[in-house]
């Protein structure tokens, strides 16, 4: 038997793509490890899947000025010495690494082992802790064409993001039946990350007494961003967060309104939907969601507005050109070369484990 240690951390985004791969993992009989952080989302996410987890001392590396900044460099180090004993005593055969920063020690202690690792950067340039891990990795996987150019050459694979494939298989009538919906409007739906997004919120419930006169609105919209003055308004269904009805809502989603996480853009690619994508500013962030939704609309899967030009105006139309030339979007996204990521990285995991 192989075994395999998987590791990522700090956001969902980090670890849903190692689900993904856990179901050909034990049809392929190997022995999985998950190392994550002691109380980050990946422990929660991973231990329901009975896979036995490794936590470690985990820090952020900033690239601002914080506090934290002279107290994390030593959980750093002493996460590193954590994973080298872990790594030496479960004597791996490969790692794959989706990042995070608590993968970092991971994925050196790792190369310190001689075991192969395998890494995957999500967005279209890698974060700082995939920069780190990159010299340590015999791989590289990313999402983008436009990321190849940032990796080193003998390194990169272009793959996409693996895809938990429950997803695929949703059921549009549950959906309705779940929402109390009819069929008789066409459905969107609103995703706003795993947090939920209040500019995204406000935009989309600014204008709902136009949206609902042509579809119906079904709003993933974060926890603790339910708008209670909304709750019976005909047309219009809001949840926290879903989690098993998810992919029938998927389905039941004729076009989608999304920020432009790595991961879930991935999601609406494989599931061939076409999307307005709202990023998220480059004043909240490094800027890998503007990238990541240009690249995606550059290949002609999605439409994409970013959040200073957002305005009722602009919401409105877009959607409306979104969904008035959405078959062109679909037929796109049918073509992409980016849909058999599971096969691809199952195939590098194996030949690294040899």
């Amino acid at each position: 038997m192989k075994r395999i240690i998987l590791t990522g951390g700090g956001t969902a985004g980090h670890v849903t793509p190692n689900i993904a791969l856990l179901p050909r993992l034990k049809e392929l009989n190997y022995d999985i490890h998950y190392i994550g952080s002691y109380n980050g989302i990946e422990k929660e996410l991973i231990e329901q899947f009975g896979i036995p987890y490794h936590g470690i001392s985990s820090g952020k590396l900033r690239r601002y000025f914080s506090m934290k900044n002279f107290s994390d460099p030593f959980r750093v180090l002493k996460g590193f010495s954590e994973a080298n004993k872990l790594i030496k005593t479960l004597k791996p055969d490969v790692i794959f690494s989706k990042g995070g920063f608590v993968s970092v020690p991971v994925v050196m202690a790792g190369k310190r082992r001689h075991v192969p690792t395998i890494i995957h950067e999500s967005d279209m340039t890698p974060g700082l802790a995939n920069k780190l891990s990159i010299p340590s990795a015999t791989k590289v996987c990313c999402n983008f064409p436009e990321t190849l150019e940032h990796l080193p050459k003998e390194k990169a694979v272009l793959t996409g993001s693996p895809i938990r494939q429950e997803l695929l298989h949703g059921n549009k009538i549950a959906a309705l039946d779940f929402c109390h919906l009819t069929a008789n409007k066409p459905v969107i739906l609103i995703i706003g990350g795993s947090l939920g997004s209040v500019a995204v919120n406000n935009a989309v419930r600014a204008v709902l007494p136009e949206l609902l006169k042509d579809f119906h609105v079904v709003h993933l919209c974060g926890k603790g961003k339910i708008d209670d003055s909304l709750k019976n308004l005909p047309g219009y269904v809001q949840f926290e967060y879903i989690k098993e009805e998810l992919k029938d809502l998927f389905a039941l989603a004729d076009i989608v309104i999304s920020r432009a996480g790595a991961n879930a853009i991935c999601e609406l690619l494989a599931l061939h939907k076409p999307t307005l994508l709202i990023p998220l500013s480059a004043n909240a962030s490094r800027g890998d969601q503007i990238l990541n939704a240009r690249s995606f609309e550059r290949q002609g899967f999605s439409l994409v507005l970013e959040e200073e030009n957002l305005t009722n105006t602009s919401l409105l139309d877009t959607i409306h050109k979104l969904y008035d030339n959405r078959e062109s979007y679909i037929s796109a996204m049918k073509k992409s070369s980016q849909q058999d990521s599971i096969d691809t990285i199952i195939h590098l995991i194996e030949q690294a484990a040899k």
